[in-house]
C-alpha cells in the first residue's frame, strides 16, 4: 500500500539542498503564462480525471455490497458498464491532460533554450574566459530539462494528488472517522521513515552526480585537445585518468545502492504492515455493524490513494529541489549583465573612414596591474598599422579595444572622432573585418564557412572572394567543392586552408577597418606565400591594424608601433626604428642573428 513512495532522484552537480524562493517559483511559473489555452485544457482534464478516480472505490463498495452480498445479475451488469464508461472516460481525459502539458513543456523547453542561448552571445569575452564551454551546454540541455519536468509534471502531480489527497480523506471521513484517523496515525510513521531516506539519498545522489560531471569534464577537455593527446603520446594517461574517475563514481554510486537498496524492502514492510494493521481496524468495525464489507474495500481503496499521494509529495519535494537547482543556474546566467553593453543613449556608427585613435587609454584585467598605459596613438583612414614588441607588451589587449572585445579601463578609443563605446555593438562591429591567427571554422561546408561573413552572398559572390583570397584552387580539389564538410573547427583543412577562408570571409564582409592577428606565423613558406598575397588584397584601400610576428608583415605595414610592458615606446616607418636604433632594432636583429627565417616576435 505504502510502497507508492519513491527513491529521491540524483540532484544536479554541485547543486546545495535549497528552500523554495518564492521569487524564484514566481519566476519560474511565469513561463506558464504565454500558454494559458493548453494550461486550462490540462487543469480541467486533470481535475475531471482525478475526480473519476474519486468514483472506482464508490463503485466498488456498491459492487460488493449490493451485488455479491444480494446476488444480483442486472445490478452487477450496471455497475460494471458504469465501471467501464468511468475508466474510458478518465483515460479521454488523461489524454488531454498528457497532451497539453507535452506541449507546453516542449514550448518552454525552446523559449528557455533560445533566451538563454541568445543571452550567452550578449555576454562579453571575460565571461566566457572564466567558465567551461561543458559547464554553459549542461545549462542548456539537461538543466532546461529539469525546469520542464517541474513547470508541468511536477505541476500537474500537485495537483492531481492534492485532489486525490483531500477528496479520499473526505470520503474517508464520511464513511467510518474512526478507521480514517487510525489511518492518519500510521501515515506518519512511513513519512518520516521516507524523509530520513530520501535526505540521505539526496546527499548521496549529489556526489554520484558530482563525481560523474568531473568524468565528463575530464573526457570532454581530453577529446576537445586530442591533437595535444596524441602529440605526447598520453592516450594511456588520459584513459587512466578517465578510468580512476569513474571507479571514484562507482564507489560513489555503491553507495548510494546500499541505502537505495535498504529503503524499498523498509517502505514495503512498513507499507503492508499499516495494510494488516487497516485490515485488524476496519475488521472490527465490520463486526461491531459500524461498517460494511463493500466500505472496508472502498477504505482500503482510498487509503492506498492517500498513501499514493504522500509518497508522489515525498518524491516531488526531491524534484522540486531539483528544478529549483537548475532553475538558479539557469536563472543565474539570464541574469548576468553583460560587461560589453550598449550604453544609453548609443546611437548607429555611420560609415566610416577609417580613422582610429587610441586617446591616453589604459587597461588592466581584474586583480592584475595595468596591461596597457596611456597609449596615445592615431591611424589615418587606409593605413596599415603593425603592431610589434615581446610577448606580453599588451599588443593583443589594444587590438581588442577597437572592436570593444573590452573597453578601456581609461581614456577613449575614437573612430573618425566617435568614442567607441557610444556606438551600439552590431553598427561598431559591421565595419571591422578580423582573420585571427587561431582559424576555427565552423563544422558545416566550405560554403556555409564562407557565407559567415555575408549571410545573404550568392554563390558568384562567395566563389569571387574566394579567388581573391587564393583559395579557389584548393577547394575545386576537395571532394565535394564549396559543399565539402571541413570537420568540428576545420579539422579536414590545412593551416594554410583554413586561413585562407579566413581571408575570404573578411573580404565577403567588406568591412572598412581590418584587424589582422597576423596570420602567417605559423605557416609553411608556400602557404605564407599564399595567404600574405590574399591578405595585401584585402588590406588594399582599408586601415589595417595588424599584430605582427614576422618582418614579413612589417614590411607591408605604412607605419610600426612598438609596444613595451603595455607603453608606446616606438613608432615609425621600418626605416626609422632602424635608425633609431631601439627597442624594434634590437628585436630585428635578434631575428636575423643567425641568418635564418625570421622568428615571431611573440
Amino acid at each position: 500500500m505504502f510502497s507508492a513512495f519513491r527513491a529521491s532522484r540524483p540532484r544536479p552537480v554541485d547543486e546545495p539542498f535549497v528552500r523554495p524562493s518564492a521569487d524564484q517559483v514566481r519566476r519560474l511559473l511565469s513561463y506558464l503564462r504565454p500558454y494559458p489555452g493548453y494550461m486550462a485544457i490540462a487543469v480541467v482534464a486533470l481535475f475531471v480525471g482525478a475526480g473519476l478516480g474519486l468514483v472506482f472505490p464508490w463503485i466498488m463498495q456498491n459492487l460488493v455490497d449490493a451485488v455479491l452480498a444480494q446476488r444480483n445479475a442486472g445490478e452487477l451488469n450496471r455497475i460494471t458498464l458504469i465501471l467501464l464508461g468511468t475508466f474510458l472516460l478518465r483515460s479521454v481525459f488523461y489524454y488531454f491532460q498528457g497532451y497539453s502539458l507535452a506541449y507546453v513543456g516542449e514550448r518552454i523547453v525552446v523559449d528557455l533554450r533560445r533566451q538563454t542561448y541568445e543571452h550567452l552571445h550578449r555576454l562579453s569575452l571575460r565571461f566566457f574566459a572564466d567558465r567551461r564551454v561543458g559547464e554553459l551546454v549542461s545549462r542548456l540541455s539537461s538543466d532546461v530539462t529539469l525546469v520542464r519536468t517541474a513547470l508541468t509534471n511536477n505541476v500537474a502531480t500537485v495537483l492531481s494528488q492534492g485532489l486525490t489527497f483531500a477528496g479520499s480523506l473526505a470520503l474517508m471521513l464520511v464513511l467510518n472517522w474512526r478507521l480514517t484517523l487510525f489511518i492518519l496515525l500510521l501515515a506518519p510513521l512511513v513519512a518520516v521513515s521516507a524523509a530520513l531516506f530520501g535526505a540521505r539519498m539526496r546527499r548521496l545522489s549529489t556526489a554520484v552526480q558530482d563525481q560523474l560531471a568531473d568524468g565528463t569534464a575530464m573526457a570532454e577537455e581530453a577529446l576537445s585537445e586530442v591533437r595535444v593527446v596524441k602529440a605526447f603520446a598520453r592516450e594511456p594517461y588520459e584513459a587512466k585518468r578517465y578510468a580512476d574517475q569513474m571507479e571514484r563514481a562507482f564507489g560513489a554510486t555503491m553507495r548510494l545502492t546500499v541505502v537505495r537498496s535498504a529503503f524499498g524492502p523498509l517502505i514495503t514492510f512498513l507499507g503492508f504492515g499499516a495494510l494488516a494493521g487497516i485490515l485488524w481496524f476496519g475488521g472490527r468495525e465490520v463486526l461491531a455493524g459500524r461498517l460494511t464489507g463493500g466500505a472496508l474495500i472502498a477504505f482500503l481503496v482510498y487509503g492506498i490513494n492517500i498513501a499514493a499521494s504522500i509518497g508522489a509529495f515525498t518524491a516531488l519535494y526531491t524534484q522540486i529541489q531539483e528544478a529549483l537547482g537548475a532553475s538558479r543556474r539557469i536563472f543565474e546566467l539570464l541574469d548576468e549583465i553583460p560587461e560589453i553593453r550598449d550604453s544609453p543613449g548609443a546611437h548607429p556608427l555611420p560609415p566610416v573612414k577609417g580613422r582610429i585613435t587610441f586617446d591616453r587609454v589604459s587597461f588592466s584585467y581584474p586583480g592584475t596591474d595595468r596591461v596597457l598605459r596611456d597609449i596615445e596613438l592615431e591611424i589615418q583612414p587606409g593605413e596599415a598599422l603593425a603592431l610589434v614588441g615581446p610577448s606580453g607588451a599588451g599588443k593583443s589587449t589594444l587590438f581588442n579595444l577597437i572592436p570593444r572585445f573590452y573597453d578601456a579601463t581609461s581614456g577613449r578609443v575614437c573612430l573618425d572622432g566617435c568614442d567607441v563605446r557610444e556606438v551600439t555593438l552590431p553598427s561598431l562591429r559591421a565595419q571591422i573585418g578580423i582573420v585571427p591567427q587561431e582559424i576555427q571554422l565552423f563544422a558545416g561546408t566550405v560554403r556555409e564557412n564562407l557565407r559567415y561573413g555575408k549571410l545573404d552572398a550568392g554563390d558568384a559572390e562567395i566563389e569571387a572572394a574566394a579567388r581573391a583570397a587564393n583559395a579557389e584552387e584548393f577547394i575545386a580539389r576537395l571532394p565535394q567543392g564549396y559543399d565539402t564538410l571541413v570537420g568540428e573547427r576545420g579539422v579536414k583543412l590545412s593551416g594554410g586552408q583554413r586561413q585562407r577562408i579566413a581571408v575570404a570571409r573578411a573580404i565577403l564582409k567588406d568591412p572598412r577597418l581590418l584587424l589582422l592577428d597576423e596570420a602567417t606565423s605559423s605557416l609553411d613558406s608556400e602557404s605564407e606565400g599564399l595567404v600574405q598575397e590574399a591578405l595585401e588584397r584585402l588590406m588594399r584601400r582599408r586601415t589595417t591594424v595588424i599584430i605582427a610576428h614576422r618582418l614579413s608583415t612589417v614590411h607591408n605595414a605604412h607605419r610600426i608601433a612598438v609596444l613595451d610592458a603595455g607603453r608606446l615606446v616606438e613608432s615609425g616607418s621600418h626605416a626609422e626604428l632602424m635608425s633609431a636604433n631601439g627597442l624594434y632594432a634590437r628585436l630585428y636583429n635578434l631575428q636575423f642573428k643567425n641568418g635564418s627565417r625570421p622568428q615571431d616576435f611573440s
